[in-house]
């Protein structure tokens, strides 16, 4: 591999740690914010983001609770799939790329943005049917905003996954035959 090819992975490397702890810090900051909003919802303004769903807690307490599990299961699977991503640049053989292991976590990356990106959509239409009913949902678009997204990278990236297993079969294939 060139000294080129590998500043630009060792870069990227880089980047996708600072994204994956970004987005831990978020999902963690988001569940110390849904535990204070029901235990302390006075402090709920001085939290992060200021995600302050009192006036909805206090309208639907099941919506309440749906707007926030989403929130919550959007956040987490979006650093799990950061993880998953440095999982697979830490153990990748990059010159034998070809393995179980990255067609594995290909696939489970695939699965997880398509994941998020349907949720996401999911929790976007609830949103809109929560404002419907008088429910003021503004402030919560930003956790859903980028669902086409994420369904659509789980798109190419599933396309990307059956690729290297028909690799890993070929490879495999020809390993044998040697």
């Amino acid at each position: 591999m060139s000294k080129t090819n590998n500043f630009v992975f060792w870069c990227l490397y880089i980047v996708v740690w600072i994204i994956f702890v970004g987005l831990s810090i978020e999902a963690g900051g988001l569940i110390v914010n849904f535990f204070f909003s029901l235990y302390k919802p006075e402090i709920v303004s001085n939290l992060y983001q200021k995600l302050d769903l009192t006036q909805m807690y206090h309208e639907s307490k099941m919506a309440f609770f749906g707007v926030y599990s989403f929130i919550l299961t959007i956040s987490i699977l979006k650093a799990w799939l950061f993880y998953i991503v440095i999982r697979l640049m830490h153990s990748m053989d990059r010159s034998k790329p070809f393995s179980t292991f990255v067609s594995r976590q290909i696939s489970l990356i695939s699965y997880f943005s398509l994941s998020i990106g349907l949720l996401s959509y999911l929790a976007g239409q609830l949103s809109k049917n929560l404002m419907h009913q008088g429910i003021v949902t503004d402030n919560l678009n930003q956790f859903w905003v980028d669902s086409e997204a994420f369904i659509f990278m789980g798109a190419v990236v599933h396309i990307i996954a059956y690729i290297f297993k028909k690799g890993v079969e070929l490879q495999i294939e020809n390993d044998l035959t040697l």
